[in-house]
């Protein structure tokens, strides 16, 4: 009963969403750096027209800095309705003075990954929109021959699913509907980091179509966080952590206590990552070089720039592969419905001809 009510907890706890997270990070952004106060622009946040769950948790946020406690402990007091990356950049930027910035540079981050989301969506909603389809025309099947054996006064299966009629067709729609389910909670899994979900993750990196896109997005994430983090003021070590959990992969969240041991005994961070094993060599000469240099936040810069021109193309490739899964699917209900046409049809002629034996 406990671990149902925690796994269920994590699996839909309320949280921010990427459109809602990127619109507030980009007025907090203005209004800070125009110098209006940070109470009074928490009081504005609550007011705002947004759902119930959101609203509550500004509320809470609001109240929590009018009486003088710091963005970091407000946002905490939340839970994790708003995620890790937000409330610990959050806590440095009230240590250093550039909140304001810290909060347009998250603007940035939370804009492009809906981006990329919406521009994968839109891709695979053609492939999408012809399994619907062929779903349908599967359900009407089921319908139409219950509806001709009420007619005919034989049972005519020519799916071969046992599945006729009304019967058939809500039995044929609670199917569907189990497997939705399960395909939308292994999603929310994946993006919660379940810990069951993680030798998935590792097996779809070795995968040899998966494998290299699933890796440039995952790194471009890693990239992109440890130049905020870093050009945000925060600790080195503080900072490689909230990036490798940032990855969003378990590959390279596993690697965060391996790293922070190669730090915390003053190895570079080029050694750290190249002991962790994992990495390309220009993530690596990318740190090698920003190290040598002094100018790591600048290099980081270039390579989550490199890294997000990259994840354009990897997503396209998830796209291509994701829209030939589902033409597969589609061209093998096809062929089983074909054969099942094919064999009923021989079956009627074999019973006229055994008739006029």
């Amino acid at each position: 009963m406990v671990f149902g009510g925690m796994l269920t907890g994590m699996l839909f706890s309320q949280r921010i969403s990427t459109k809602e997270l990127a619109g507030l990070c980009r007025r907090l952004a203005t209004s800070l750096e125009a110098g209006i106060d940070v109470r009074t622009v928490w009081a504005r946040e609550a007011q705002r027209p947004v759902g119930r769950a959101a609203r509550l948790h500004l509320e809470t946020v609001g109240r929590a800095v009018a009486e003088g406690e710091s963005i970091a402990d407000a946002l905490a007091a939340t839970g994790d309705f708003f995620p890790q990356l937000l409330r610990e950049l959050a806590e440095v930027g009230e240590q250093t003075g550039h909140l304001g910035e810290i909060f347009a540079q998250l603007a940035d981050h939370y804009q492009n990954r809906l981006k990329l989301r919406r521009s994968f969506l839109a891709s695979i909603a053609w492939p999408v929109a012809q399994l619907a389809l062929a779903v349908c025309v599967i359900g009407f099947l089921i319908w139409i021959m219950g509806l001709i054996g009420e007619i005919t006064g034989t049972t005519i299966d020519i799916l071969g699913l046992g599945l006729v009629g009304n019967t058939g067709l809500m039995i044929y729609v609670v199917f569907l509907a189990a497997v939705g389910a399960i395909v939308f909670l292994f999603i929310r899994a994946v993006s919660r980091g379940l810990v069951w979900t993680r030798p998935i993750q590792r097996a779809a990196l070795r995968g040899p179509f998966l494998g290299p896109p699933l890796q440039t997005l995952a790194l471009a994430r890693l990239a992109w966080t440890l130049h905020l983090t870093l050009n945000a003021g925060m600790d080195v070590r503080r900072a490689l952590r909230l990036s490798l959990r940032s990855s969003r992969n378990a590959r390279f969240s596993d690697q965060i206590d391996l790293i922070d041991a190669e730090i915390s005994a003053g190895n570079s961070n080029h050694d750290a990552f190249s002991r962790a094993g994992s990495y390309p060599t220009d993530f690596l000469d990318s740190l090698r070089v920003g190290e040598q240099t002094g100018k790591l936040v600048e290099s980081m810069a270039l390579l989550a720039r490199q890294y997000g021109d990259r994840a354009q193309a990897a997503l396209a490739t998830l796209t291509m592969l994701g829209g030939l899964a589902v033409w597969c699917v589609i061209g093998l209900m096809i062929i089983a419905v074909i054969f099942r046409l094919f064999a009923f049809y021989l079956g009627t002629i074999n019973d006229a001809l055994d008739m006029t034996v």
